[in-house]
């Protein structure tokens, strides 16, 4: 059995290459994510390769605790050394008694599709999703289409520092040969194009490039590729279709070459950010919005799940309404929004950081941006003579602020939350007005969701991993009253408790 894990060491060191690295904070909420270390870095590593092997022991370990069959799908992401953590973390599994089928470089929801192609209920792939060189971590999951959640991954966390984990007989390894062709094949036969449109696919040399332009070529699009050659230095930046640097280089490329739609896909893909053809980014909780409404007319009464930080145009959208859709607000969080879809039987999950989430006949229910990519491209097929800056266009307006992160300390900010909470609560109940609003609903599955009269909103909410709250505020009104409601109303509000500090930008 390997000794139980440090939260630090020494690096270049006797006792770096003789125990377990595992700092506690890398397990988050629902993933597990940690900087590995580049050469000439000087920040301290927070794991190691014996700590990535303790992770899987662990695992392994959770698996069984579970009563859940001992088989698991493992891949691993484009960098110079995914593929040294995987072959780790699989020792780990297979030390745990883990059958492992390595399934090779993958994108996220690739790996998500192999538990369903090969009948698998366990996967861990190894990513650092949008992280610069030198991160790391594990997405998990062992029953699909769901991953952990912050109760598997608190578990987790337990039997890997407390050294509770058991070896196993059993363990075995299985390479699993043409999984990317089988996943691109599956994707593409999902979307079937009409008509000829010009795409262009924006992959920041992350592991993308290997799967998305073939995918949508697949579905009949014409393809220009934007930095899709696989490079794990990342020359032109991190693949992060939220990124302001990658969203301007797609925007100038749909403008270069008249393109209908450029579609981003962060480094595991799992993630879909898109600009429409004047140039123009659509955030995509918008994005869902305008799929929500295509989707409605064709399925009836059809359920969707939206994050808190959504736009509240979907609680009051008349297209929505005259389709006889339900929008439910759910907690922030891709394995949140995962879980209460699948809870929920709805069709289809949008989250405003870019992970949308299909349920059958559109897809399987995991977060998947090569399926986001082809819901785009079908419904632009489906409204001929429309482009995509005309469905933009035809969305009710609304004015959302950028999301605020005022500093508080990890220890303090769930605490300051709850006071919130209670504030807003208390507010509600005695007929309290904001701005001379009447409150409609105080949403508390993820802080408070304050929603007014008119339909203008307010956030208040701890970050899942920084320590810092998030605030959103929007209005259904004009600008003004967009920055009225967070300097009049949040601002001031928060300003009562010393422990919140500065923000990252104000409005």
């Amino acid at each position: 059995m390997l000794p139980a894990p440090r939260a630090s060491l020494e690096p270049n060191s006797l006792e770096f290459e003789s125990l377990p690295l595992v700092k506690p904070t890398g397990f988050r909420e629902y993933d597990a994510r940690w900087w590995f270390g580049i050469p000439g870095s000087a920040k301290a590593p927070e794991l190691n390769v014996l700590g990535v092997q303790a992770l899987g022991l662990g695992l392994g370990t959770l698996v069984h605790e579970a009563g859940v069959a001992p088989r698991i799908v493992v891949g691993h992401d484009f960098r110079f050394y995914s593929q040294s953590i995987k072959q780790a973390l699989t020792l780990g599994l297979m030390q745990a008694g883990m059958e492992v089928h390595d399934i090779g470089l993958a994108l996220s929801p690739t790996a998500y599709f192999a538990q369903f192609a090969l009948d698998i209920p366990c996967v861990a792939m190894v990513t650092a999703s949008h992280n610069e060189n030198g991160w790391t971590g594990v997405k998990m999951g062992a029953a699909r289409p769901l991953t952990f959640g912050p109760d598997e991954i608190g578990r987790l966390r337990d039997i890997v520092l407390g050294a509770q984990s058991k070896a196993r007989p059993g363990g075995s390894y299985v390479r699993v040969e043409g999984m990317r062709e089988r996943y691109i094949a599956d994707v593409a036969s999902r979307t079937r194009l009409s008509r000829k449109l010009k795409v262009v696919a924006a992959c920041g040399n992350g592991t993308a490039g290997a799967f998305a332009p073939e995918a949508l070529r697949a579905m009949g699009a014409e393809v220009v590729e934007l930095h899709c050659e696989l490079d794990w230095t990342f020359p032109h930046y991190n693949a992060n279709p939220e990124d302001s640097e990658m969203l301007h280089d797609m925007a100038a490329a749909v403008r270069a070459h008249g393109a209908d739609v450029a579609l981003g896909f962060d480094g595991d893909g799992d993630r879909c950010g898109v600009v429409d053809d004047e140039g123009e980014e659509i955030f995509a909780d918008k994005v869902g919005l305008m799929l929500a409404r295509d989707l409605s007319a064709q399925h009836a009464n059809a359920t969707f799940v939206v994050d808190v930080k959504s736009t509240g145009l979907y609680a009051i959208d008349p297209v929505l309404k005259a389709n006889g859709a339900k929008v439910e607000y759910w907690k922030t969080g891709h394995s949140y929004i995962k879980r209460r879809t699948t809870e929920l039987s709805a069709l289809a999950g949008f989250e405003k950081s870019g992970h949308f989430f299909f349920r059958e006949p559109l897809g399987l229910g995991y977060d998947d941006g090569v399926v986001a990519a082809g819901s785009v491209l079908a419904m632009l097929d489906r409204n001929p003579g429309k482009r995509l800056s005309d469905l933009r266009k035809a969305l009710p307006k609304s004015f959302t602020s950028l999301t605020m992160s005022p500093h508080c300390d990890d220890e303090k900010k769930y605490g300051i939350v709850e006071r919130v909470v209670a504030d807003y609560q208390r507010l509600a109940g005695e007929g309290g007005k904001i701005l001379g609003r009447a409150i409609r609903d105080v949403n508390i599955v993820n802080g408070a969701r304050v929603t007014l009269e008119d339909g203008a909103w307010v956030l208040v909410r701890a970050s899942s991993n920084k320590p810092e709250l998030v605030v959103v505020v929007e209005s259904m009104e004009s600008e003004g009253d967009m920055r009225a409601l967070f300097r009049d109303e949040v601002k001031p509000r928060l300003a009562h408790f010393a422990e919140v500090g500065a923000y990252n930008q104000e409005i």
